[in-house]
């Protein structure tokens, strides 16, 4: 086997995120994993800022070389600060440099205090560039309670494991932006999972996200959003359906906004790392009291808002603009999100919002009257019933709406026209355990899904929309008004037709089954008349 093969196979960037959370995992000790993500999150990202400055360093390095210029004057051109930031890489200051942090930690004894000296790299790196003001951690490392040992040995290990050396499959090299970006997806991942209901307030399902970017399908040029954008999972993906489809990430301009200070960090640092740049607002805040983005109208929003909250401040709210459809309940905020991001969408704009399933039937505190002047109004365009065990943070079934302002041909696009129509598909019995109490969905269930969609609406033209019995039907607002305007998937797609004879055609089934029935009456005349005969013996 080749060399670098051998390589490639043996710094795989799974074994790599494998290794990263058993080892930082036994490193843990005392703390949970709410406050522990941040120890290494932050690492993990200092840790990029650092490679991704050395790589570019390294090319400047080389251009000057080429350019014949001598090494005595490479120095003050090497520490350019433009060289770097009009390569989207951040400054990172001498003492903030990875390669001296990990000497550091490993000397140890008669030194600084690594904890300290890692506080003091995280707040010189934020200084120093602008974008990252208020993102990283500030004082976490010096804290009381920190074993310096321990975390001594998590920089160490961070340090070998080599982000820079990766490669992929066919051999090429990775950039460390790439793998330090799946490593950090993938810790969020795993946190998420340890965390248990908690961790669903930052971190919504990667396969979840995949079908509302497939649905939604972000274009170049478009403004993306989400006003509950945890630690910014859904434009991660956006950005990977947008270089999938030959675009770059930067050709989508995406808005956010969080409330919880610690994710809104966790978000500005994902984002960070996989080069996408992103309005997150000035600060975190609440999108209902405090909107960041107040003038913004987006192209596509996606969000996985908080269910069911009741505490959401709903009272002060009352004459709000955005209640279009009407006042949502102060006890409930599920309509306040709809509404909030149906304001948010420009006049052609689409949307894809995952609620509980009560916000498809309840008619209490006035949602019914809500969702019955959405639907009048033409602004939902598909509902999805989704399985349940899907989300951590809970165990039922979830449903995903998704809005649309215009459902016209919209001209050249060519569109089916479906005004006054909503798609139903009750996808309720799809995913696969992934262990006990966790289930996913496929690939190919995600693209059973967005195929159906854009066969609908006619943005797949390759594909020709059918009803699906027990799967998919459009429906007239007709035939909504005639249920009461709930909006459950299972009201309308009826009942699949039940397949136990290996695809017979109906007729042909027919005719085998008459020909079996007459051969059994055949031979009940038969044993009726055997059984004559011995009852005449026995009264001879």
């Amino acid at each position: 086997m080749p060399p670098r093969a051998r390589k490639s196979a043996e710094t795989a960037p799974a074994d790599l995120r494998d290794i990263l959370w058993k080892a930082a995992d036994k490193l843990r000790g005392s703390m949970d994993a709410a406050e522990y993500k941040h120890f290494v999150l932050g690492l993990i990202f200092l840790k990029y800022t650092s490679d991704a400055f050395d790589e570019r360093r390294a090319q400047i390095e080389k251009e000057l070389e080429d350019e014949g210029i001598p090494e005595a004057n490479r120095i003050e051109l090497l520490e350019e600060r433009d060289e770097y930031a009009g390569r989207g890489v951040f400054w990172v200051p001498a003492a903030a440099r990875w390669e001296t942090l990990a000497e550091r930690a490993k000397s140890g004894a008669g030194q600084t205090p690594i904890g300290e000296l890692l506080d003091g790299a995280m707040k010189v790196v934020g200084d120093a560039n602008p974008d990252l003001k208020g993102a990283l951690p500030q004082g976490l490392y010096n804290g009381r309670g920190v074993d310096e040992r321990r975390l001594a040995e998590l920089v160490d290990l961070i340090h070998k494991l080599g982000f820079r050396d990766q490669l992929n499959e066919d051999g090429t090299r990775r950039s460390a932006r790439d793998v330090l970006g799946e490593v950090y997806e993938y810790c969020l991942e795993k946190f998420a999972l340890a965390e248990g209901r908690r961790g669903g307030e930052f971190y919504t399902p990667k396969h979840v996200v995949k079908l509302l970017v497939e649905v939604l399908e972000p274009q170049p040029g478009e403004r993306v959003y989400d006003p509950a954008c945890g630690s910014g999972g859904m434009f991660v993906q956006a950005e990977k359906f947008i270089e999938t489809h030959g675009g770059r990430a930067f050709d989508i301009s995406v808005y956010g906004q969080e409330l919880n200070q610690n994710t809104w960090r966790l978000a500005k640092m994902n984002l960070a790392i996989h080069g996408i740049e992103a309005n997150l607002g000035k600060k975190w805040a609440d999108s209902f009291h405090e909107d960041e983005h107040p003038d913004l109208r987006a192209d596509v929003v996606m969000a996985n808002p908080p269910f069911n909250i009741s505490d959401w401040g709903g009272e002060r709210l009352v004459m709000d603009p955005r209640w279009e459809y009407g006042i949502p309940p102060v006890g409930n905020a599920n309509f306040g999100w709809l509404q909030h991001m149906a304001h948010k969408l420009s006049p052609k704009g689409r949307a894809g919002v995952v609620l509980a399933n009560g916000s498809m039937a309840s008619k209490q505190s006035g949602e019914g009257d809500i969702r019955k002047a959405m639907v009048e109004g033409d602004l939902v365009a598909c509902m999805i019933a989704l399985p349940g065990q899907l989300f951590r943070s809970t165990q039922i079934p979830v449903c995903v709406w998704f809005l649309a302002k215009d459902k016209s041909p919209q001209g050249a696009k060519r569109l089916a026209n479906r005004v006054d129509q909503v798609l139903f598909i009750d996808a309720r019995n799809m995913g696969v355990m992934i262990n006990r109490t966790d289930k996913e969905l496929t690939d190919k269930e995600i693209q059973q899904i967005s195929r159906t969609y854009h066969a609908w609406r006619g943005t797949d033209k390759t594909i020709d929309y059918a009803d699906v019995a027990g799967f998919c039907k459009n429906v007239t607002l007709a035939e909504i008004r005639e249920h009461d305007f709930v909006l459950s998937p299972g009201r309308y797609v009826g009942v699949a037709e039940m397949d136990t004879d290996g695809g017979e055609p109906t007729e042909e089934k027919i005719a085998r089954l008459t020909e079996e029935l007459f051969e059994h009456f055949d031979e009940a005349a038969q044993l009726e008349a055997a059984v004559r005969k011995q009852l005449g013996r026995v009264d001879a």
